[in-house]
């Protein structure tokens, strides 16, 4: 069985390597066994590569934080999946042939689901869903705004606000996005800088903005804090910049912002094992019904992980990196 595995933390396409690993055996009861389909690289797994994740675990280590499969076997007492059915795992180490896990952990998905699409979507779909249903009671006709809007949260966010009736503002660094961001349903699309708030005010004329999307960090989130109305929510849930969100005493003290963050994981905990797979279901039917979609930029071997890698960390591309350890996706 092939896996992906670091023997040191650094440059991702150094330190990942194809092995063969011994199989995962048959499962115990409980558990479930399930072939990786395909798995896509995120910049969390970038991160974890280089040891600069939140979670850095000894060595040799198994990236993956998501992926696609599809049941081989069941476990004593497992009901709610079977053989062939096609699922997602909620536990990490996803970059290998076969998994074998905790019933619980194994999220059925729709049986006719694009393998491409359901291999992205067990983080930005519900990351971008909760972060507009958890973090403020939005209205139809609410504004929300947010950088990294090329991005696929970015994008996610787009089209599930205009699912609910929002309205978005979303900045990116480059306006040749602008077309395809409004195709998806973005209300205003404008590029960042020190003049944001006011380019906002004048673009939405006025509006009153509750809620506002950080991925930048640094001082993105200031000029994302100043296009939002007094006692609105900032979320910041990633940082390109590597830097720490920076935000003015002004904006705490005298406007009385809220300032959060969002980590999948954490929300997640809140909700019993049905509310996730119901979640799951949703997007599931969503994406289904082609509402929810991510570009694909390309498709690689479990073997050519080294092009891959570099793949995924090349800028302009367009969509996720994927990689197949079967070849069943192409």
């Amino acid at each position: 069985m092939k896996r992906i595995e670091l023997d040191a933390y650094g440059a991702p396409e150094d330190v990942a390597r194809c092995v063969e690993a011994p199989d995962v055996g048959a499962p115990d009861a409980g558990e479930v066994v399930f072939d990786v389909i395909a798995f896509p690289i995120n910049p969390a797994d970038i991160g974890f590569c280089r040891g600069t994740y939140r979670i850095r675990p000894p060595l040799p280590a198994t990236p993956g934080a998501e992926c696609v499969g599809r049941v081989t076997a069941v476990g004593g007492g497992v009901t709610h999946v079977k053989p062939g059915d096609l699922v997602i795992n909620l536990q990490r180490e996803n970059w290998a042939a076969r998994r074998r896990v905790k019933a619980e952990d194994a999220v059925p998905i729709p049986a006719g689901l694009d393998l491409k699409q359901a291999a992205m979507l067990r983080i930005n779909p519900p990351t971008a869903l909760l972060m507009l249903s958890d973090l403020v009671d939005l209205k139809p006709g609410d504004w929300v705004i947010q950088n990294v809007a090329n991005s696929a949260v970015g994008r996610l966010v787009v089209i599930l606000a205009r699912a609910r009736g929002l309205r978005t503002v979303n900045v990116t660094r480059r306006e040749d996005v602008f077309p395809e961001l409004t195709a998806l349903g973005a209300d205003i699309c404008l590029t960042d800088g020190p003049d944001l708030a006011d380019r906002v005010a004048d673009a939405t004329r006025g509006a009153t903005i509750p809620l506002g999307l950080d991925a930048v960090s640094g001082a993105a989130t200031a000029r994302i804090a100043s296009c939002v109305k007094d006692e609105g929510t900032i979320c910041t849930y990633g940082a390109m910049t590597g830097e720490a969100p920076s935000v003015s005493v002004a904006d705490v003290v005298f406007r009385g912002m809220n300032f959060t963050g969002f980590m999948l994981g954490r929300f997640m905990a809140r909700r019993t094992a049905a509310e996730i797979r119901a979640i799951y279901a949703d997007l599931g039917d969503q994406m289904l019904k082609g509402i929810i979609h991510a570009p694909v930029d390309s498709v690689y071997a479990i073997e050519d992980i080294r092009e891959a890698l570099i793949r995924a960390q090349t800028g302009g591309r367009h969509g996720k990196v994927l990689v197949s350890p079967g070849g069943e996706v192409a």
